[in-house]
């Protein structure tokens, strides 16, 4: 299928071949009919891809400010290649749209396949969407022009911001900016009985649209004329629709609203508030969070865990449901709105509309729309056959998320050790975006074929944490060799199973604990001889935030962070001490502020002699530096900051500085490659085996 992407570095749009997304749980597949071109937001967008760097900059100083935080903890050349990697990844584009069913998760039992679906949030500009089941509202067979449900997730911005508005049927509402979303607006408003007045620079009222009155956003005298449309009273709501760069809505929004009267936000504005009118009117500001409840709600949008009704009645599909209902039944009617269906191959003509529009065509609703495709429905999309490097690691990779692409894929190319024979994903975004880093010779939506493919030697596996364990076992049962990142499983059971079938195998298997190949680690150990001379060791890791409902906390997708990360730590002390892990233990911190089982102190001891100390906590601030390691062995003392810098204490001290991060990826990555070829024994994974074992009995 193909996909349209936005190159962020440049500004232009692309469409990508990727296989078409698998279903999940509380999913259905959707072979997409149209999908509508955001103006606004879409034009925004490849706005600021087109800017140059200082451009970019400037427009952003949050992201800066971000930047120049990380600088300091991370070093700058890390922070300029992360900022460089993000700005070479392409954007998915599209966000509402209107298709078939053509394939149901389990827990879908609202639709069925056939039917036709109106789709928002997870609705690329893409020939088949993976929808939740949240997210999608039924086209009823009366709805004859089902294009216009390809508009429901502006329609559900708009109910959104009608029902925070607090809106009553009767009211006289104003809607300030009469692009598609605020004639959308205005249509429902009509459809549940208020009288709107519409505001904008130029007159764009249109016949379909049942406006009291039009008044130019740029009249002095704006104020009153509203007071002479509402007899002397001004509005009751105000509606915020707009897209501009300047505070001018959010003023005249409170010169023309009544007494005590609400003013809402859908658009995108400056937000400066003028305490006098507010104070002296006892004005309501509020801002509506996209299409309702839910919206970025991860148990909502992926797990697919709606809202009870009796506690919120319009949730973000209930609004879609809700906009649907009122086109069907004919309550409202937007096909004027839709003034250009563009083919989906002739995505480019849709952008240089919204952007350039050399012709200054008059446009309001634009829709991509889709035909068929024989490619559409392929499982594995082919590439040309790249130069292959002498006696490189035919790889292939399960799983794009962001540590694939970002990192894995980046680092081991520039190794030059491996060739990248294929990739598995079940989603069709992170496929696209990863085989645009590195162009596999094919990508593919089923991970069975890597493993009977004999040409590679070699299984990466960067997926959620509850599959690892599947995927391992069955690689190695296929002969091939694994590179899992870490951890390896989330169980016992699934530990058992995978050191049995390892050590029947003539397999070799790898996990991500990366850090014990740092240069200043191995520095740390040579300085110190902490293999020879029992050690003290203290690291702490301020770990930073993560919201309870990120899959890591998830202890059934993620095991939760201390077995997902922590096992980093321990392994790095397992390596400086280099005898048998004899005994781990940990304690969780009580605090209501931080519930989820992420602030941790974990303490070892080794059959050395040595112990250890591990602090593990998101209560720090992000300007504190990650990582810090103390050492205390034999009179001297090594401590590393953040794998930038280390110090060493003597009879002098002694002083270390690196301008980029070094947690020593390559070096595993090489280290992966010489045990392949036979140059080295692989005598990590035992360590691995052992701290997992320890982890998971005591968390």
């Amino acid at each position: 299928m193909k996909q349209l992407f936005l190159m962020v570095k440049d500004g232009t749009v692309k469409l990508i071949d990727t296989p078409h997304p698998t279903v999940k749980d509380n999913y259905v597949l959707v072979e997409t009919l149209y999908s509508v071109v955001s103006a606004g937001t879409e034009r925004s967008l490849t706005s600021f891809g087109g800017k140059n760097l200082i451009q970019k900059a400037l427009e952003r100083p949050d992201q800066v400010k971000k930047v120049t935080e990380k600088m300091s903890t991370d070093g700058i050349l890390t922070t300029l290649d992360a900022a460089f990697t993000r700005l070479n990844e392409p954007m998915p584009m599209g966000y509402s749209g209107v298709g078939k069913v053509v394939a149901c998760g389990r827990g879908v039992t609202e639709v069925e396949v056939g039917d036709i679906v109106a789709m928002a949030g997870q609705a690329y500009h893409s020939e088949v969407n993976r929808v939740n089941k949240n997210l999608i509202a039924k086209i009823p067979n009366q709805l004859t022009d089902y294009r216009q449900g390809a508009l429901c997730a502006l329609g559900g911005i708009a109910l959104q911001g009608i029902h925070q508005a607090n809106v009553v049927p009767g009211e006289t509402v104003a809607v300030i900016g009469l692009g598609l979303l605020g004639h959308i607006t205005s249509r429902i408003l009509n459809a549940y009985g208020c009288d709107v007045i519409g505001y904008d620079v130029v007159d764009k009222s249109l016949p379909a649209t049942n406006l009291k009155a039009f008044v130019n956003s740029n009249d002095e005298n704006a104020e009153d004329i509203t007071k002479s449309l509402t007899k002397g009273r001004g509005v009751d709501k105000v509606i915020i629709t707009a897209a501009a760069n300047s505070n001018a809505p959010m003023d005249l929004a409170a010169a023309i609203a009544r007494d005590r009267g609400t003013i809402c936000m859908i658009g995108v504005t400056q937000m400066n508030i003028d305490r006098r009118p507010y104070y002296d009117k006892e004005l309501t500001f509020t801002i509506a969070r996209s299409y309702g409840p839910g919206r970025y709600d991860s148990n909502y949008e992926e797990k697919g865990i709606d809202y009870p009704i009796g506690h919120i009645r319009f949730t973000e599909g209930r609004n879609i449901e809700e906009f649907i209902r009122l086109i069907a039944e004919k309550r409202a009617d937007f096909t004027d709105l839709i003034t250009h269906e563009i083919d989906f191959e002739k995505a480019d003509d849709a952008y240089e509309m919204i952007t350039i529009n050399k012709n200054n065509e008059r446009y309001i609703g634009i829709l991509l729309k889709y035909s068929q495709n024989d490619s559409t429905w392929e499982d594995t999309v082919y590439n040309p056959k790249k130069s292959i490097g002498e006696k490189q690691i035919y790889v292939g990779l399960i799983g794009a998320g962001n540590f694939s692409k970002n990192t894995i894929l980046p680092i081991m190319k520039d190794t030059g050790l491996y060739y990248f024979k294929a990739l598995a994903t079940t989603g069709g975004v992170g496929a696209a975006q990863a085989k645009h880093v590195i162009p596999f010779d094919y990508v593919t939506n089923d991970y069975k074929k890597l493993l009977a493919d004999n040409e590679i030697d070699l299984i990466v596996i960067s997926t959620q944490h509850n599959s690892h364990a599947k995927f391992i076992i069955e690689a190695l049962e296929a002969g091939k060799h694994v590179y899992c990142e870490k951890p390896l499983c989330l169980t016992i059971e699934e530990l058992n199973q995978i050191e049995e079938i390892y050590r029947t195998s003539d397999a070799e298997l790898f996990c991500g604990m990366n850090r014990r190949h740092a240069p200043l680690i191995k520095q740390i150990k040579n300085n110190l001889s902490t293999d020879k001379i029992p050690a003290v060791y203290d690291y702490i890791c301020n770990a930073g935030y993560i919201p309870e409902d990120h899959w890591t906390q998830d202890e059934k997708n993620g095991g939760g962070r201390i077995i997902g990360e922590a096992c980093h730590f321990v392994d790095v002390l397992q390596y400086l001490d280099g005898s048998e892990l004899l005994s781990l233990n940990v304690s969780f911190a009580q605090n209501d502020s931080f519930p989820m089982k992420d602030n941790a102190i974990i303490t070892l001891k080794f059959k050395s002699g040595a112990i250890g100390n591990i602090l593990y906590t998101s209560m720090g601030s992000k300007k504190y530096p990650k990582e810090q390691l103390r050492v205390f062995s034999n009179g001297g003392v090594c401590e590393l900051d953040n794998y930038i810098k280390l110090n060493q204490y003597g009879t002098v001290k002694k002083s270390k500085m690196k301008l980029r991060q070094d947690k020593g990826i390559r070096n595993e990555y090489e280290f992966i490659a010489n045990v392949i070829k036979g140059q080295e024994k692989n005598t990590v994974i035992e360590d691995a085996f052992i701290n997992h074992r320890l982890l998971i009995e005591r968390v």
